[in-house]
Formats: structure tokens, C-alpha cells, sequence
């Protein structure tokens, strides 16, 4: 009876080290997979740092993006994280070969740091995230009051 108590004991501990070891293996696989798709979309950055905004500064953030497919790119989309961030997409049909933008502003009323993300939905592929970060300094004593950061 120990002996059979003792097989069914270990012969669980196999199949739960198999399925452990088998995870790992299909994870890989699919961002290996994912790592090699190559959009017909190529972002000159994904993200723009400026660490030193003056506060109620007129700061915008330029993402600029290239066509580099056979077909025309449409942007159907671009939703912020927050909304003290806005975002301004193309109008029309990015043509291939041809190159664009998309002008971030974030409200720089709000001092502090800040990291936010723009996700960009187009015709081609999976939305891609462009994340602006920085810090808006204070206002040097001007008694306007602050929102506070989001």
C-alpha cells in the first residue's frame, strides 16, 4: 500500500515538473514570434525625455514616423493615458515612403515629474505606445494655484 501511496506521490511530482518546464518553452516562443514581426510603421523614438519644463510652458512632444511599407498607413487613433495629455494624429493617409507625425501636449500646469503613454491604433499591425516623461519645475513663486498631478 506505502509503495503504490509512494508511485502515485512521485508520479504527480513528474507531470507537475513537466508542465512547469513547460511553460517557459511556449512563453519564449511567443515573444521570440513577436519580436521578429517587423510593422511597415518605424517610430524615429518611442519615448521623449525632458527633464526640465519651465512651469506653464506651451511644451509639446513630437513623435515623427515613416511608412516604410507598400501601402498607405492610417492612424485611426490616439488615445492618452490621462487627460492632461493630448494628442494630435495625422488626417490623412500616410502614403508609403512618406513620413509624418503625431504632437503630444501635456498640461504643464501640474509640477512635478510625469510619465505618460500614447497608444496609436493604424491599419497595420498592433497598436504601438510612445510614452512621454519629464519634470515641470515650479512656478518661481507665482501664487496661481496647481492642480495636482494625475
Amino acid at each position: 500500500m506505502k509503495s503504490i501511496l509512494t508511485m502515485m506521490v512521485l508520479a504527480a511530482l513528474s507531470f507537475s515538473a513537466a508542465a512547469q518546464d513547460a511553460k517557459p518553452t511556449e512563453k519564449k516562443a511567443k515573444t521570440t514570434k513577436v519580436a521578429k514581426q517587423k510593422l511597415p510603421i518605424t517610430f524615429k523614438t518611442l519615448e521623449i525625455v525632458r527633464p526640465n519644463i519651465a512651469f506653464g510652458a506651451d511644451e509639446t512632444f513630437t513623435f515623427e514616423f515613416k511608412n516604410t511599407g507598400k501601402t498607405p498607413i492610417i492612424v485611426s487613433n490616439v488615445q492618452t493615458s490621462c487627460g492632461c495629455t493630448t494628442a494630435e494624429k495625422p488626417s490623412e493617409p500616410v502614403q508609403p515612403g512618406k513620413s509624418s507625425k503625431i504632437a503630444v501636449k501635456y498640461d504643464t500646469k501640474r509640477v512635478g515629474d510625469f510619465t505618460k503613454t500614447i497608444t496609436v491604433t493604424t491599419n497595420v499591425g498592433d497598436p504601438i505606445v510612445l510614452t512621454i516623461k519629464g519634470k515641470v519645475a515650479p512656478d518661481g513663486g507665482n501664487s496661481a494655484p496647481v492642480a495636482p498631478q494625475h
